[in-house]
């Protein structure tokens, strides 16, 4: 899939899979494609800028967390990101419709 595709939606896939649990980057990155069944593969450079991103809309926390003696920072969204996750689902159903309609409709 390309990485245009991927760069509109990167902050509300984000928001969908921090529903789950929280989670550092790279485990993130794991939950995005397993979750796609392999299909997003979201490269660091793109990833931690995203979560910045949320975090600075106060949509997402984080903190530094040591876990098997690695040092890693654990995001997790806000009750402002838990609210945004589903205004973007929404959002995502009417377009993700619309454009079915207009490119499903080809013969």
């Amino acid at each position: 899939m390309g990485s245009d595709l991927l760069r509109g939606h990167l902050e509300g896939l984000l928001l969908a899979v921090l529903v789950d649990a929280p989670g550092h980057g790279y485990a993130l990155s794991q939950r995005l494609g397993e979750r796609s069944g392999g299909a997003l593969s979201v490269p660091e450079g793109s990833l931690y800028p995203a979560l910045q991103r949320l975090e600075r809309a106060g949509q997402v926390t984080s903190a530094w967390s040591v876990t098997e003696g690695r040092r890693r920072r654990v995001y997790r969204l806000s009750p402002a990101g838990r609210q945004a996750a589903t205004r973007s689902r929404q959002e995502w159903q009417t377009f993700s419709a619309a454009v079915d309609r207009v490119i499903g409709g080809l013969a």
